[in-house]
């Protein structure tokens, strides 16, 4: 198996799903809109310096879903993708999806944003394979907890391995492309690690190692 992967926000997409699906909710008084994005802002500086708690985002991230029926968030969910996501979406990005598609490449978004928010995004870019964070569902209800290992930083090579393990793959050829330097952890087990659209320590890491540096958008 030959296996193409690709990070999702401001990679694939000119933009950021889960920061946007906080947005859809503000702007339709969904939730407190102050405190949240007081809160996300904060967290948001921490991802881009590498200091991001990962629980506590995540803590955050899952409330909406905790606190709102499934009905609603599906509905809420519909509208936010029509409006937030579906004008982000890069055109570059889909012609190299095509191109690994045309290839017979197994194409995989990996992504620490959340199942909820990222599988209908995936399955809009025609993308199969899902690697997120899930968030655990209990009785019909999100618990605002999460089930497994989040896939943030090194959470994406376990993740990656455990799916490459259950399919008897370890050896596949890989490909990964990532704008962010949270992801040097994972493109640096891959064949062909890509930095697209690359944050400054990502760009300067890359260069240093003499690795492709493309653009999509």
């Amino acid at each position: 198996m030959q296996l193409a992967i690709f990070d999702l926000d401001n990679t694939l997409i000119g933009g950021d799903s889960d920061y946007l699906w906080g947005e859809y909710l503000c702007e339709n008084g969904l939730i407190d809109s102050d405190g949240h994005r007081d809160a996300h802002e904060q967290f948001y500086a921490d991802y881009r310096a590498g200091t991001l708690d990962i629980d506590a985002f995540l803590q955050f991230q899952l409330k909406p879903l905790a606190d709102n029926d499934l009905d609603d968030l599906t509905r809420w969910r519909d509208a936010y993708i029509r409006t937030k996501i579906e004008p982000i979406m890069l055109p570059k990005a889909r012609l190299l999806v095509d191109d690994h598609r045309r290839r017979g490449h197994t194409l995989m978004i990996i992504t620490a944003t959340n199942r909820f928010i990222t599988e209908p995004i995936a399955a809009a870019l025609g993308i199969e394979h899902l690697i997120a964070t899930e968030p655990e569902f209990v009785d019909g209800r999100y618990s605002g907890r999460v089930s497994g290992v989040p896939s943030y930083r090194d959470g994406k090579i376990t993740r990656l391995h455990d799916w490459l393990a259950e399919r008897d793959q370890r050896a596949c050829e890989r490909w990964f492309y990532s704008d962010s330097h949270n992801d040097i952890p994972l493109l640096r087990e891959v064949d062909h690690p890509v930095a697209v659209d690359p944050d400054d320590p990502l760009r300067s890491f890359a260069e240093q190692q003499d690795w492709p540096v493309i653009s999509l958008r």
